[in-house]
Parts: C-alpha cells; structure tokens; sequence
C-alpha cells in the first residue's frame, strides 16, 4: 500500500524524492545543456547543422521508446534494478558522445542515452506512486517540479559556459559524471518502494494484458493524455518559438534564453501553488479549471495569427500562460491517472510517458513540417494541444465517475 507517513508529510524535499527529480531532470538536461554546441558541433564533424539537430530528434525517440521496455521488468523486479541498467546506459552513452567522430556515431549514442536516461523518468513517477496516495502524489510531483522545472533555465547557461571554457566534448563528459553520481545516490540513498508480495509476473502474455489493461482504462487513458495534450503544446513552443521570436519578432538570440527562462519560472511558480490548491479540493477540480489556461491561450495565439494581430506582446503572454498552467496540470493530471494503478505502477508510469513523448514529438514535427514563415503553425498547434487537453480530462472524468459507480 502506498505510504504517507508523518515523516514524510513534514519534509517537503525528502531524500527520495530530491533523487526522484534528479531522475527527471536527465531529459531536460540532456536536452537543454548540449543546445548552444550546435554551430561548434556542426563545425568540428563538417556537416550541416541540421544533422546536428536530428541528433536531438533520435533522442526524443529513444525517451518516447524506451520507456515502454521499463515498466513490465520494474513492476517484476523492483524500482532499483531498472535504475541500474538505465543510469549505467546513460552514463556509457554520454561518454560516447563526448568521444563521437561523425554526426552519425553521435546520434547513435544520443539514441543510446536516451534509452538509459528514459529510465529513471519511469521509475520516478512509479516511487511516488508506491509510497503516496493520490493528494500526496500530486504534492509531491508539484513539489518535484520545482527542482526539475530550474533544468531548462539553467542548463543552457551552464552548457555555454562549459563550450566557451573546454569544448562541446566536456558537455558530454559532465553528463556522464551526473549519471554515474546519480547512480551512486540510488544506490545508497534509495531505498527499493515495491514490496515483493507486489511484484508481478514478467512473461509477454501477463506484459501485453497488463498494457491492453491500460489502454482500455478510460480514467488512465484520458488524464495521461490530458497531461499529454498539454506537455504536447509545449514541445511545439521549444520547436517553433526560435523562428517566431527571433526572426519573425527580431529579440536578439542572446535574449531569448531570458524568454525560456521567464516561461520556465511561470511553469515553477504555479507547480508550487498548485500544492497549495489541492488542499481541501478533489484534483480534477484543480485540473478542470487548469486545463482551460492553455486552451484559452492557444486559442487565443490562434485567433491573432489568423487576423495578422499577433503582435510580440500578446505572443509573450500566450506562451506564459500556456507553459505556466503546466505547472498544475502535469501533476494533477498524473497522479489522477496512477491512482488505480498500485498493482502495477511501472508499467502505467512507463505507458504514460511513451504516449506524452510520442504526442510531443509528433506536435513538434508538425510545427516544422508545417512552416510557412509565419507564426499560424505553432499557434494553431498549441491551440489544438490546448483542446485536446479540455477534452481528454472531460472524456477521463466521466470515466472515474463510472469506475466510481460500478
């Protein structure tokens, strides 16, 4: 059974989940630290940088894939075992990226990495869910996104400053020392959430019922890509909002990190206050009036584009509300979908973030297979996202109320 213990209640930051939001703030890092090395990389393998940007495709690839093989063997045989093989991966991973000779071996690593990073997203989610029930999981993901959410901020700024200090090869080298100690706090600092008379049977046959099981939960299905939709339009943003900012509206490129930077803080800032607003009220009431913030500013980001309006000011403050809202959403909407999934928490964990990945990876496709020199294809994008994501927690609510009067 989950566990909320006093003990847990009074730390806001406890051990396990300060190394939990280590595990989830290897994507973001991964991403974010490596992007001002495109032109030193593009320049040092002799190739255009567009190869160099599908390095960062094939990684989103490898984290929207390799979450899946994760949650069957984790919910078989413990949080930490997944943990192991996933962070010793990554860490050997990033090394061969810091020793890549062509953009080809480099992608083949980054693909590698993102197997092994994927890891420790799944086995995140799925801790909180063995030790906390639903209010306390979505705290503890709100609390957990505060930590998280400084990756993007900070992690461009420090992998500046390391290309103008040792190179792009030194990126990669800090990403492989930040797996191996992350590995080494797992280790001896976590302890194993799963009890054993818990552990399920891992043979493909209980593996595909356990993932059909998933798909045909409509409670699951819908707030996973509620939370799904959303996440969705803000992969759309990191795709399309370079080209809108910067050329389109002219901010120095200098500048636009203070952009992501601004966005990033809206996200932290309501993740916190989102831990204060599920005191006292049901999730999905949080999550109801939350998901109307993106969809309001998609639609809004829409409208403008289509009548040629869209001005630098309204485009700034649609994008704030939009990633802001996140910082309620993500969370509420996740732990809503883990709720009755204790019996095999890894496998939901590892499904929800091979559906949120794999939306966010085909919105941010879209925005770039849809370039026309304008700003209506990201708009329009994040506006459907925004629905999308009104829409999926309606159809998942009805189905909670269903599973509740069954």
């Amino acid at each position: 059974m989950p566990q909320s213990s006093g003990s847990q209640k009074a730390a806001r930051f406890p051990a396990w989940l300060l190394i939990c939001a280590s595990l989830t703030a290897i994507a973001p890092l991964s991403i974010d630290m490596y992007l001002p090395s495109f032109p030193a990389l593009a320049a040092d393998m002799r190739v255009d940088i567009g190869q160099i940007q599908l390095t960062l495709g094939t990684f989103l690839v490898g984290l929207a894939l390799g979450q899946a093989f994760y949650g069957p063997i984790s919910d078989r045989f413990g949080r930490k075992p997944p943990l192991y093989v996933g962070l010793g991966l990554y860490a050997l991973a990033a090394a061969g990226c810091a020793m890549a000779r062509s953009a080809e071996s480099l992608m083949l690593w980054r693909f590698l990495q993102a197997l092994g990073g994927c890891a420790g997203m799944v086995m995140a989610r799925a801790v909180i869910r063995d030790r906390l029930e639903a209010h306390e999981s979505a705290r503890a993901f709100s609390s957990m996104m505060l930590v998280m959410g400084l990756a993007p901020i900070l992690a461009p700024i420090l992998g500046g400053a390391i290309l103008s200090a040792s190179g792009w090869r030194a990126i990669f080298w800090l990403l492989t020392l930040a797996g191996l100690l992350i590995l080494a706090l797992v280790h001896f600092r976590m302890e194993e959430s799963l009890p054993r008379e818990r552990a399920a049977p891992l043979h493909p046959g209980a593996i595909v019922a356990s993932y059909t099981g998933l798909l045909r939960d409509r409670e699951f299905l819908g707030y996973s890509l509620s939370a799904g939709f959303g996440q969705a339009g803000m992969f759309a943003y990191i795709s399309g909002s370079p080209f809108v900012l910067i050329e389109l509206h002219g901010i120095d490129p200098s500048h636009y990190g203070f952009v992501f930077g601004a966005n990033a803080l809206g996200l932290i800032g309501m993740s916190q206050l989102n831990a204060r607003l599920v005191h006292g009220r049901t999730l999905d009431s949080v999550l109801r009036r939350a998901v109307l913030a993106p969809c309001a500013a998609g639609l809004m980001l829409a409208a403008a584009a289509l009548a040629g309006v869209l001005v630098l000011p309204v485009l700034l403050a649609g994008f704030f509300v939009f990633i802001g809202s996140l910082g309620c959403i993500t969370p509420n909407a996740s732990a809503l979908a883990l709720t009755h999934q204790g019996h095999r928490a890894g496998t939901a964990s590892a499904l929800m973030g091979t559906l949120q990945f794999s939306l966010g990876t085909v919105a941010g496709a879209a925005v770039s297979l849809w370039h026309d020199g304008t700003a209506l294809p990201l708009a329009v994008v994040m506006a459907a996202c925004g629905m999308g994501a009104v829409a999926l927690r309606a159809w998942a609510c009805a189905g909670s109320s269903a599973r509740a009067a069954a």
